[in-house]
């Protein structure tokens, strides 16, 4: 029971992420309308006296510091001492253990149950598939759900028939994670039964029937996604079916995905379909992100609009994204903008670009040199090298330096200026310069930020 209440207690107050961030990187907040000093307080009641595995957990749980099997954590924390189980011995549970989180999907406690069902599902072993797929058969609604999840979680390609067969089950959960279940198993032969799902009277079992079509690739499913895109009544739905557009790089249906982008009252449809314009390189939707660029009211719709044409590299939006790169409201439209120039093959240095050198934003600057390194137009050096003389940010110096090399302006004078200067980083960039090397890093790789996805 403590695992239960420590775990509880740990996940109420991820979910106040203000507060998780005083608490974890000491910085100030602003008092959330419900205060989580109650969430604290019984967080830390409940660890106290705790057994020490659990502690680590918990702690794990509200701040990670593991990345790819090596730890970045402090040399010395208080449970240093304290051996934390391994992801392999946590997916090599003995027998006797794992009949314990099995039977334990059953406790009237919801977190033993999800930790339970969790532990289950990391087993190796494919084995677990078949008490799992019996549990798909109890009369315990919930238990049927929690099975159906853990099936989907475990990826045991076994488990297909089982789950198509509850796609139909009376209980709403259950439906729902079947159907997902079958989306994480990429299972080719559910595809007809999952189309068949689309038009179930739950947007909970719409929304997971889509995303698992999304991960079958089959272009059968275009015509059914499409016809979702443009009639379902659940906003998360219509998104969904945009990304899942975009994953099976339906091309066919940039008819469907240019009317969203276009008319559809949701911004997070509109911004998945930009997106999925973009991901299925859907050319013929060039003219409804140009008009999203120029006329969307919500920011990130412009700028994924931004994004995808310069996926497409569509020289056609080549004015567009000028003018959201000097003129767009939002910062991160007009860094996307600058970035999305950068992909087209003209080699003009354009207004917007210019103009981006002498941004507000260090990242739109940043970016606007970057393009202009892309482009190489030798009548850039001047305005480069002048925005150079004021620049103090240094990624921002050490990109504008780059496109001066590259655009075949070295104008020895400012170059000469920085080997002066106080900052090793830039001497060393400054040095490279004069020497024609231009190869010197890190280079700050302008990526538009990761894409929206259900």
């Amino acid at each position: 029971m403590r695992l239960a209440v420590l775990l509880a207690c740990t996940t109420a107050v991820l979910s106040t992420r203000p507060a998780l961030r005083a608490l974890v990187h000491d910085t100030p907040t602003a008092a959330p309308a419900t205060a989580p000093l109650d969430d604290v307080t019984a967080l830390l009641t409940a660890a106290r006296g705790a057994p020490p595995v659990l502690c680590r957990l918990a702690s794990r749980a509200i701040f990670n510091n593991m990345q790819w099997g090596s730890t970045l954590d402090a040399p010395s924390t208080p449970l240093s001492p304290t051996a934390a189980p391994t992801r392999m011995a946590l997916s090599d549970l003995p027998r006797a253990a794992f009949d314990t989180a099995l039977a334990a999907m059953r406790d009237p406690d919801a977190c033993v149950r999800e930790l339970a069902a969790r532990l289950v599902a990391r087993q190796r072993d494919s084995s677990i598939a078949t008490p799992l797929i019996a549990q798909l058969g109890t009369s315990d609604d919930a238990l049927r759900a929690l099975s159906a999840a853990t099936l989907g979680w475990s990826e045991v390609d076994a488990a297909a028939p089982a789950l198509r067969r509850v796609l139909r089950d009376a209980a709403i959960p259950v439906r729902a994670n079947a159907a997902w279940a079958l989306g994480r198993l990429e299972d080719g032969a559910s595809l007809a039964s999952l189309l068949d799902l689309a038009t179930d009277a739950s947007p909970l079992v719409r929304r997971a029937v889509i995303g698992a079509i999304g991960h079958i690739d089959s272009t059968r499913a275009v015509a059914t996604l499409a016809r979702v895109l443009r009639d379902d009544a659940d906003a998360e739905v219509r998104r969904t079916a945009a990304w899942a557009l975009g994953q099976l790089d339906a091309r066919d249906a940039s008819s469907a995905l240019s009317t969203a982008l276009s008319t559809d009252a949701s911004d997070g449809v509109r911004e998945m379909a930009a997106w999925a314009i973009g991901e299925a390189e859907a050319i013929a939707a060039t003219p409804a992100l140009v008009k999203a660029l120029r006329s969307d009211a919500v920011a990130r719709v412009r700028e994924t609009a931004a994004w995808a044409l310069g996926e497409l590299e569509a020289q056609d939006g080549a004015d567009a994204l000028d003018a959201a790169a000097a003129d767009d409201r939002d910062a991160q439209v007009r860094a996307t903008a600058a970035w999305a120039l950068g992909q087209l093959e003209e080699r003009r240095a354009t207004p917007g670009l210019l103009r981006g050198l002498r941004d507000a934003s260090a990242e739109v600057r940043t970016r606007a040199a970057w393009a202009l390194l892309q482009r190489r137009d030798p009548t850039s050096a001047t305005p480069i090298a002048d925005a150079l003389t004021s620049e103090q940010d240094p990624n921002t110096k050490r990109a504008l330096l780059r496109a001066l090399v590259a655009v075949g302006g070295q104008d020895t004078a400012t170059i000469e200026r920085l080997v002066a200067s106080a900052d090793a980083n830039t001497r060393e960039w400054a040095v490279r310069a004069l020497v024609g090397c231009g190869g010197f890093g890190p280079w700050p790789w302008p990526q538009p930020r990761p894409r929206p996805f259900p």
